[in-house]
């Protein structure tokens, strides 16, 4: 059972969750330990899975940006069986692995739909000698709702021996969205941002803006604005790449394709992300946990539009504190348009190249040695 780590995670919307798992992941992997992955969202096709063992649950994902309600791939309210299939996976993978460490991620600070099955995982594992890590974003969606700071610090204390906070607390400490954190004091560790340092050789990107956005609605809105800003940028001559989320439909896509200009490249997300973004004169992105700890670690200019559907506070109010910082420029999504994209554009431009090294970006790194090196605390 010795180094072997078994790290359950699931994404609902984008695909952020699952990408920061497998960063944290690779990093265990480098780490000396043995990793397994259990995804409950659905596939990624860009996923980069090299070093550890990937296992796919029959998926789920939220039926819309509120998060009310999970659906299978095909758009179906998902039954008690189906949760049950899903169930028996999970147990039977933790019955394969048998690992010292069970990795949860965010629970008990979110996925409460699916608690059911991590209780199941927890508990099954917990009778095994394994220990219970909760890896969790620096950031909790505010919920102004006391009687759930109450069950999730019950939960904390009755499952878990270490509580990873993935961000930095001289940008944000984790009571300020989890008021009651403080009671967690002995269990929390502060690991610094995750963000995937792999940046390849090469050329890719070179001078390009890169406008990457993920598969919503709101997705689509900032590369359709970033078309028609584009003419009236001081960036109208440099070539444009436009990444598109690979869940966006099929029609969407090729409709942005058609009405790109000479000098507009429109394709999916690709692999090599992170050297897009090392090479390009611009960023303009939704603003997400990964993407803009991507643009601190390269030191891209950036021009961030953060999700704020439904109930979402977090990716807002992070790219508000970088913003204070001088470390991206930040348009919220309410306020978009194609003036106020130029004139971001244009402050990003001329404003000082921005870094990440006030900010700490080595959770990756420090949350495999923590693991690694067995500092969990026991109750």
């Amino acid at each position: 059972m010795s180094g072997r780590v078994l790290f359950y995670v699931q994404h609902l919307l984008g695909i952020g969750h699952l990408k920061r798992a497998a960063t944290l992941a690779r990093a265990m992997t480098a780490a000396g330990l043995e990793v397994t992955v259990v995804s409950g969202g659905e596939p990624v096709a860009v996923l980069d899975a090299a070093g550890f063992t990937l296992v796919q649950l029959p998926p789920v994902r939220a039926a819309d940006r509120t998060f009310q309600g999970l659906v299978d791939p095909n758009g179906r309210p998902v039954n008690a069986d189906y949760l049950t299939l899903r169930r028996a996976g999970l147990l039977a993978c933790l019955d394969r692995v048998r690992p010292a460490i069970v990795v949860v991620e965010m629970f008990p600070f979110g996925r409460r739909a699916l608690q059911g099955e991590i209780v199941a995982l927890i508990e099954a594992a917990k009778a095994r000698g394994s220990k219970i890590v909760c890896s969790v974003r620096d950031i909790l969606v505010e919920k102004n709702r006391p009687e759930r700071d109450a069950e999730m610090l019950a939960s904390a204390r009755r499952w878990f021996d270490a509580v990873l906070v993935h961000g930095d607390p001289n940008l944000i400490t984790f009571e300020a969205t989890f008021p009651r954190a403080a009671e967690l004091a002995d269990l929390i560790h502060y690991t610094g941002y995750v963000v995937d340092g792999a940046i390849r050789e090469g050329t890719a990107g070179r001078g390009e803006v890169v406008v990457s956005a993920g598969s919503s609605a709101t997705g689509e809105t900032l590369l359709r604005t970033a078309l028609a800003a584009r003419p009236q940028t001081m960036l109208a001559e440099a070539p444009w790449r436009l990444l598109v989320g690979q869940a966006l439909p099929e029609d969407v896509f090729a409709d942005i394709r058609a009405e790109a200009p000479i000098g507009v490249v429109v394709e999916r997300a690709r692999t090599d992300f992170v050297t897009l973004l090392r090479n390009c004169a611009l960023s303009i992105s939704q603003g997400g946990y990964n993407t803009v700890m991507e643009v601190l670690t390269t030191g891209a200019r950036a021009v961030v539009v953060p999700y704020g559907g439904g109930n979402e506070t977090e990716q807002t109010l992070r790219a508000r504190l970088l913003a204070e910082r001088g470390l991206l420029h930040q348009i919220f999504e309410d306020a978009l348009s194609v003036p106020s994209l130029v004139r971001s554009i244009e402050q990003a431009l001329i404003a000082p190249a921005s870094t990440g090294e006030r900010i700490d970006l080595s959770g990756a790194r420090k949350s495999a040695e923590f693991l690694a090196s067995g500092l969990i605390s026991t109750h």
